[in-house]
């Protein structure tokens, strides 16, 4: 792992754990939208460009006059009304990947957290995929280019509006890609753990449709995507040297994230 990668993830996370400590579980949860980029770094992904044909494993997303396409919509009719919720509130959290959202939620239920002094490998495989899931995950969202569910009304969404929104396609979800994938990589690590992970990177996609900016469809092939990403990524000779020492920090780390009490 690069070292300016270590130090910054490292940082991002403690800050997060920091954070968290100094409040209680429900201050934690508040409803300012946390950044979506991740730390720099100078690492690559595991796969290349064209390693797996996204938009012909998914096929198009559902049209909008389908029933699909109409639960779609209605699903994300329905949620607005979560606005000021406790469920909208952990969407905002689930909306960042890296600095106390979703890595710290693994890690509490892990027991373990994934930072740079005790687990640099395991947080190194994490970010590897996050990369590979733009690499996988970009090619179908421009080939579809299906809009997000927030562009055309003024409805609450859990994160600011912003113009970015109007040209990233929504299908597949990106942060359901890396939840699930992540969710099925710490299942494997920690076997004893699968059914906890496997719930977070089930909440990490659910929250996109709560948040607004995502459909329900595009959440599921995020899901599917991923998984086939990481089916991918096991005859990948990197990722099984890089998965081996993660299974050994696994089994030697001990110390949960102090805030997780």
């Amino acid at each position: 792992m690069t070292r300016s990668f270590t130090l910054i993830a490292g940082a991002v996370f403690a800050a997060g754990l920091a954070a968290c400590a100094a409040t209680t579980p429900q201050q934690a949860l508040t409803d300012k939208p946390a950044p979506l980029n991740p730390p720099p770094t100078k690492l690559t992904g595991y796969l290349a460009p064209g390693a797996l044909d996204g938009a012909a494993l998914l096929g198009p997303p559902p049209a909008p006059d389908s029933l699909r396409g109409q639960a779609d919509r209605a699903h994300y009719e329905e949620t607005r009304a979560l606005q000021g919720t406790p469920r909208w509130s952990q969407a905002i959290a689930d909306n960042d990947l890296w600095g106390g959202g979703a890595l710290k939620q693994y890690s509490c239920k892990l027991g373990v957290s994934i930072d740079e002094r005790q687990t640099p490998s395991t947080l190194r495989v994490l970010h590897r995929i996050e990369l590979d899931v733009r690499t996988i995950g970009t090619p179908p969202k421009n080939l579809y280019n299906r809009p997000r569910p927030l562009i055309g009304d003024d409805k609450p969404v859990c994160i600011p509006r912003e113009d970015w929104m109007k040209t990233n396609a929504s299908y597949p979800s990106g942060h359901s890609m890396t939840g699930w994938a992540w969710a099925l990589i710490l299942a494997e690590l920690a076997p004893a753990k699968a059914d906890a992970m496997l719930s977070i990177g089930k909440s990490v996609g659910d929250s996109r449709a709560i948040c607004g900016v995502h459909y329900i469809s595009d959440i599921e092939a995020g899901r599917t995507l991923a998984a086939a990403m990481v089916a991918k990524l096991h005859g990948d000779p990197q990722f099984q040297r890089d998965m081996a020492k993660a299974r050994g920090e696994m089994a030697r780390a001990k110390a949960a994230p102090a805030s997780c009490s």
